[in-house]
């Protein structure tokens, strides 16, 4: 009886070492095919290859997604990794988020506009708000025609919530003698904030652009003509004078499959990964 309680023991506790290290070990070989990809881009077209891809993760013990964006940490890694590239190497930087800090998005995209090397920013997906500012800084933006740019408006607010600086000015229009300071600083704020936004994306534009135009983009972009979400497509950006080319590489798509969503119990997309090809018509019959 007793051999059978250790032995039952002895499975329990090689099942949790199996638990415990099996996500580890796959994790590790994930991360390895990743660098493959990444050194085979980097051979063939004679580049630095950087990462900025935001999925939802899950914190390894409670298990609680959490939402990823441009922070100050990404900003310190992005600018490591130019600062360690020579002045004349190309640099391909691999762009997939929602947006993020305004400081973090401008320090990316400042350095990169200060890059020598020709800079191109893949957007397989979409890269909005602070990703689309990271994206101005490039001399060519490769995207999936069904990939989107966003508005990058800035967005202001706390514990109560965000509200487009635009919307702010907007309100601070009507007259309202109720109105008390921290409504009154806000809006100063917002002001502010839509000036010093459009005044660093008008700097990112004026190596490809003139003035004039750079400066219609930058008002498009920066002060509140569409809702912060607004989808920019391919055509659309192309339309602004955006440096577009839709040719994105298989390995790009390749490369986002290795950074996947958290797990789920049951996934929300489900297909085939099969590539399908139109069938051959049937033969008419004759009479």
């Amino acid at each position: 009886m007793n051999i059978a309680i250790g032995d039952i023991l002895n499975f329990i506790w090689i099942l949790f070492l199996l638990m415990l290290f099996v996500p580890l070990l796959q994790k590790r070989l994930m991360a390895g095919r990743r660098i493959s990809i990444i050194q085979s881009m980097e051979k063939d077209r004679q580049s630095r290859v950087i990462t900025m891809i935001h999925r939802q993760e899950t914190m390894s013990l409670l298990g609680i997604p959490i939402a990823r964006y441009i922070d100050i940490e990404d900003s310190e890694a992005v600018l490591r990794a130019i600062r360690m590239t020579p002045p004349e190497m190309p640099i391909d930087l691999v762009l997939h988020t929602p947006g993020g800090l305004v400081l973090a998005s401008e320090q990316i995209a400042c350095a990169l506009k200060r890059h020598t090397g020709k800079v191109t920013v893949f957007v397989p997906h979409y890269a909005m708000s602070g990703g689309t500012l990271v994206a101005m800084a490039a001399d060519e933006i490769v995207m999936d025609p069904n990939a989107v740019l966003g508005p990058v408006d800035p967005q202001l607010g706390g514990q109560q919530g965000y509200y487009p600086a635009a919307s702010i000015l907007k309100a601070l229009e009507h007259p309202n003698p109720n109105r008390d300071d921290q409504i009154l600083i806000l809006g100063d704020v917002a002001r502010k904030a839509i000036n010093q936004v459009h005044k660093t994306v008008y700097n990112l534009l004026l190596e490809h652009h003139e003035p004039e135009k750079a400066n219609e983009i930058a008002k498009m972009l920066s002060e509140g003509q569409w809702t912060h979400d607004y989808p920019i497509d391919f055509d659309q950006a192309r339309e602004m004078g955006l440096p577009m080319n839709d040719q994105v590489p298989n390995e790009i798509y390749a490369l986002m499959e290795l950074y996947p969503q958290s797990g789920q119990r049951r996934p929300s997309v489900e297909f085939i990964p099969t590539p399908y090809r139109p069938s051959a018509p049937a033969p008419r019959k004759r009479a």
